[in-house]
């Protein structure tokens, strides 16, 4: 009587240390999931950035919120600091000064053109918009981001001719 006892002692014992085993990996589980969790939350805190601070504040938007490796850019326009229109009637001069300001937001967070992962476009003036276009071939020089091109009435201050937001990804 005393082998089937101790098989069963034994058999109890194999048991218990399994579960032990077992609930200790799933608390580590638990724990690594956790530590995880609040990696992931504090690098999704947003970036804020503004180029023209005054006048963001004055219209109410940041230029770019950088999230984890997304980056949205407000619209860009043929600005001076002031939040005057620049280069009034000329579109392809408008389309020059939005490619060195989102340039210059671009380099704020590391990134380039290349970076670029959507671009929208809107224009006043689409036929203008298509013949002076070339010009973004020396920006995108490894090839073009998606986005939609829209021809609105207008932009928010009526001398802006274009406006010219992005989504931008950063490999980390």
């Amino acid at each position: 009587m005393k082998k089937p006892t101790n098989r069963l002692t034994v058999l109890v014992l194999l048991f218990v240390l399994a579960l032990s085993f077992q609930s200790c990996e799933q608390q580590q589980k638990e724990e690594t999931k956790e530590v995880e969790k609040e990696v992931l939350v504090q690098s999704e805190k947003p970036e804020y950035f503004l180029l023209r601070p005054e006048v963001e504040k004055a219209y109410g938007y940041s230029h770019a919120v950088k999230i984890g490796n997304s980056i949205k850019i407000s619209g860009a326009v043929s600005m001076d600091d002031e939040g005057n229109p620049t280069a009034v009637g000329d579109i392809e001069q408008q389309m020059k000064n939005c490619y060195a300001d989102l340039n210059k937001i671009l380099e704020h967070y590391g990134c380039t053109f290349d970076d670029v992962v959507k671009e929208d476009i809107f224009t006043t003036d689409m036929a203008q918009m298509l013949e002076k276009s070339a010009y973004r071939a020396e920006i995108y020089k490894n090839g073009f981001p998606t986005g939609t091109w829209l021809e609105v009435k207008g932009l928010a201050i009526p001398e802006f001719m274009v406006e010219i937001e992005l989504e931008v990804h950063k490999s980390e």
